[in-house]
């Protein structure tokens, strides 16, 4: 079964709603396939209003109308708000879309962190992210500019296991891997040398570091101060990690689990390593 949300601001829609409605037709006409969609001034509401058209409905959603559309539904129609948080919800003796409309978003901080904020302002149909093309990452990177050039090789190590923890923390976010890291150093006088390697497949924080500081070694021969550092994982692809037999501790999976998600729940700073601390 298809489905599609469309969004468009609010001075566009004009005219939109009919044209949604032809490309439809036509797709159930040359397909013979149902096919839903929704129309509204943003992707929340586009895409809640798309559930709510299945199976092979549409649906319109008027400017100024967003909250009284949401208000009636259930708080499990919120995007991101799966069976763990809908519990707590519920917990709440909150069941309703509307319920959360109505609460300080002062609580939801408080009771689920940043997402708690998110979640209130999908439930208001608040949602001023743009539509952007769709583009296959191919790699994440991250770099820092000392305020003073160093030669501080203590400081440097925390600042590079710091940056591979919130890197390593990104990739398993985005269920991805990497197979290739890269240093970059740029001395005082400008000059910037890289050096990447090949490795398996891993978004774990032990082997990137490993990896990270094996690079970083090798790469820093000159001996003179330091102006930037800079870490990329490259050769990107969608998956999650495995374990490896014999290789890995079950103790030490969970306890990447536990701790990204704190960092989902309070930021991605609220938790590091002791070696990546200042």
């Amino acid at each position: 079964m298809s489905s599609t949300s469309i969004y468009l601001g609010w001075r566009n829609i004009f005219g939109c709603y009919k044209i949604a409605t032809e490309l439809r037709n036509r797709i159930m006409r040359e397909t013979d396939l149902p096919i839903s969609f929704a129309l509204s001034t943003n992707k929340t509401v586009a895409k809640v209003g798309t559930g709510q058209a299945k199976p092979n409905g549409q649906l319109q959603i008027p400017f100024g109308y967003e909250k009284e559309f949401l208000a009636p539904l259930s708080v499990k129609k919120i995007p991101m708000v799966g069976d763990k948080t809908y519990h707590i919800l519920r917990d709440m003796g909150i069941e309703k879309i509307k319920t959360v409309q109505e609460m300080p978003v002062q609580l939801m901080e408080q009771v689920f962190g940043q997402n708690g904020i998110a979640i209130w302002k999908k439930a208001n149909g608040i949602d001023t992210t743009p539509v952007e093309q769709y583009n296959e990452q191919k790699s994440i990177s991250t770099e820092t500019t000392f305020e003073q050039d160093t030669i501080d090789m203590h400081h440097m190590r925390r600042v590079l296991v710091s940056m591979t923890e919130k890197l390593a923390f990104q990739l398993r976010s985005d269920e991805k891997l990497t197979a290739c890291v890269t240093i970059k150093i740029r001395y005082a006088d400008f000059n910037t040398h890289t050096m990447q390697a090949r490795i398996p497949y891993t978004a774990i924080d032990d082997i990137l570091i490993e990896k990270v500081m094996e690079l970083f070694n090798k790469l820093f021969q000159r001996r003179i101060l330091i102006r930037l550092i800079g870490i990329k994982f490259s050769h990107l692809v969608q998956g999650a990690y495995q374990m490896q037999l014999f290789h890995d501790i079950n103790e030490k999976i969970q306890l990447y689990q536990t701790m990204d998600s704190l960092r989902r729940r309070f930021g991605k700073d609220a938790i590091v390593s002791a070696a990546g601390l200042e």
